[in-house]
């Protein structure tokens, strides 16, 4: 087996065997495609690489580039690895002692209450599948879904009268339920008079196939253009969900398992932002927070 059906073998043992999503199995992919040409240009094979080998990659992939794209670099190679040791192709990882950079943790961003309104308000009729658009926005705010979650919602995933979404197919294969609320489930409503009721996708595409991601977030950037949030992605809505629900209130529990964090300490991030949020607002308004004005 050469190094081609090699890597297309891993890549499915991906998404059977540990259920990542296409997006991070499309990275990983792009990773050991470099990473094969890169090793065939030293006359070895990935079974035969050194772990100088390993490193001259990572330095020529990471040159100009993130940490954080330098770290998944890493992550896929040690994965890989860690693979090609279970199946038995090598009996040890040259891959074991590389250690990605440390990524500096940056705070979600997320809209605010009024803004987020401002970005739910009805699509206009000039707008191609307005209904569409409308009800992918309310589910993704409405739910704090990730955007291959909304992607992969089926019709009967939804349901309208209980007010709850089944996740089926979340992160790591894990399924859960999440509330759906009125807005949402309206908006819902109103699309499925247009689109049908019959049983498959729930978000279709102008050729009658589920939609893409790259389609929701070309919808979700208009809309933040259109209300003045430039770069707006899918998961500034997920963050935003989060956020507003913790500053009114929620349990942090409760909205970790809305977003289907395995780790408490991930959800543990928008504590940040609202504290951030308190802050802000405590000096804006609280006249001894306020900055003075140096006097004439």
């Amino acid at each position: 087996m050469d190094d081609d059906a090699r890597r297309q073998r891993f890549l499915d043992h991906l998404k059977v065997e540990r259920g990542l999503s296409a997006h991070t199995r499309r990275a990983y992919d792009r990773t050991l495609r470099d990473l094969v040409a890169h090793v065939q240009g030293l006359g070895r094979t990935t079974l035969t690489v050194r772990r100088v080998d390993l490193r001259s990659f990572l330095f020529k992939a990471g040159r100009g580039r993130s940490p954080a794209t330098l770290a998944r670099h890493v992550a896929a190679i040690r994965t890989y690895y860690l693979w090609l040791t279970e199946l038995g192709e090598i009996t040890a990882s040259p891959a074991d002692d590389l250690e990605p950079p440390k990524v500096g943790k940056h705070l979600p961003r997320f809209v605010s209450v009024s803004k987020a309104a401002e970005l739910l308000d009805e699509t206009t009729e000039a707008e191609e599948a307005g209904l569409r658009d409308r009800a992918m926005l309310e589910v993704l705010y409405g739910s704090g879904l990730r955007v291959g979650e909304l992607c992969a919602l089926d019709t009967d995933d939804v349901d309208l009268a209980g007010g709850l979404v089944k996740v089926r197919r979340g992160k790591g294969g894990k399924e859960r339920h999440v509330p759906l609320g009125p807005a949402a489930a309206d908006a819902v409503v109103a699309w499925l008079d247009e689109r049908g009721t019959e049983p498959g996708p729930l978000f279709l595409n102008a050729r009658g196939a589920r939609v893409s991601d790259r389609t929701v977030r070309r919808v979700v950037e208009r809309r933040g253009r259109q209300a003045g949030v430039s770069a707006l992605h899918p998961h500034a809505l997920r963050h935003s969900f989060a956020t507003h629900l913790l500053d009114a209130g929620a349990d942090l529990r409760a909205i970790q398992e809305m977003l289907g964090h395995s780790s408490l300490s991930t959800t543990q991030r928008y504590t940040h932002v609202s504290v951030q949020s308190l802050l802000d607002t405590y000096r804006q308004a609280h006249p001894r927070a306020r900055i003075r004005e140096p006097e004439d």
